[in-house]
């Protein structure tokens, strides 16, 4: 296969990506072995659902939504024209993947393919009925991709590089037992958001759907805010009120009443609306149905302060503070050349 032969693999991935939206599932005509895909993959969320109690149909189908945008056409020629694939040596990598979010591993899995690796996966348990589905579909359309997809439940053996992500205290298992592999170890991240008072509703509303798009659990999501003393969150919580009925989610009304219970006992100030609670603290990464918040004193101390932490924050959700700031509600529409961790996956596989 050369390099336009995966492309256009991929952007045919896209394509049937493109009729599982947020807005439903249709069936279209025209699109590539979709007779022997289409149900078997509505199966498959349905299989992957049932199996994770985090991955509601409605955040799945926004995964693959999200997916379809990116595999478009002008996107991935975009991405992959920076770099110079020719002299490419084939290698083995490995991927551990988290399971935290609904194909949250897909980019890696996507770097290395587009690159010209072959790739052996370890799927995390709580996300593993889909991916392996939409490799299916890229064999089939692709055929030069047969033999080139692993997915193995043991061991990691016979490969030549490693791309792991899981906690804080798990990269440091992963940094000794990879030790003589190159090797992107990736750890807990976090993402924040810098209030000034002054944002506009509409702002706060897409603010909303930086925190709780996927429950909060992935690391692109707002954990954490930053706001001048004395801020006033009325605005912030009238904005945020939408996602109310976000309480009646079994799991998350459970999370939402331990921590409740845990900062009454604790006699912890929070603020809260019945869906969410605000409490000041230091840490970046909230419990589940929290969100903590910090207050400074000026932009530049903060800017500083958010310069120090670079390795313990993904996003930084603002406007008008950096060139590198995100926009309010953008946190969960990354670009292929977002990496996470801000650690170029192409740039290290095409140097292995």
């Amino acid at each position: 296969m050369d390099l336009q032969q995966r492309i256009n693999a991929f952007i045919k991935l896209g394509t049937f990506l493109g009729q599982f939206t947020t807005d439903g599932i249709t069936k279209k005509n025209d699109i590539e072995a979709n007779d022997l895909f289409f149900d078997g993959f509505k199966h498959q969320i349905k299989l992957a659902k049932a199996h994770n109690g985090w991955f509601t149909e409605n955040n799945i189908l926004f995964s693959l939504e999200s997916w379809h945008k990116a595999l478009a056409d002008r996107t991935i020629n975009k991405w992959v024209k920076k770099y110079n694939f020719n002299s490419l040596n084939p290698q083995k990598i490995a991927i551990i993947m988290a399971g935290n979010i609904p194909l949250v591993g897909f980019h890696d899995f996507l770097s290395v393919l587009i690159s010209g690796h072959k790739v052996l996966v370890k799927q995390s348990s709580n996300d593993k009925h889909l991916l392996p589905f939409l490799a299916k579909y890229l064999e089939v359309v692709e055929p030069g991709f047969k033999g080139k997809i692993t997915f193995t439940e043991e061991k990691l053996e016979g490969f030549d590089a490693v791309i792991a992500t899981g906690s804080d205290n798990t990269a440091r298992y992963f940094e000794y037992y990879f030790k003589d592999k190159p090797s992107i170890i990736r750890k807990n991240r976090n993402s924040v958001a810098v209030l000034t008072g002054d944002e506009t509703p509409e702002q706060l509303e897409a603010l909303s759907e930086d925190i709780f798009r996927y429950y909060g659990l992935g690391c692109r999501n707002v954990s954490k805010l930053f706001v001048p003393e004395s801020y006033n969150f009325d605005a912030f919580f009238s904005a945020v009120y939408k996602w109310h009925p976000i309480i009646h989610q079994a799991k998350y009304a459970n999370n939402y009443d331990y921590n409740k219970a845990v900062y009454l006992m604790s006699e912890f100030e929070m603020l809260e609306n019945g869906f969410l609670m605000v409490k000041e603290d230091q840490s970046y990464a909230s419990p589940i149905a929290t969100i903590f918040y910090e207050t400074y004193n000026s932009i530049e101390a903060l800017e500083q302060k958010l310069k120090a932490d670079d390795d313990k924050i993904q996003c930084v959700v603002a406007h008008n503070l950096s060139e590198n700031e995100i926009a309010f509600g953008e946190t969960q529409k990354p670009q292929l050349w977002d990496y996470a961790d801000n650690v170029d996956t192409v740039d290290f596989l095409l140097k292995i």
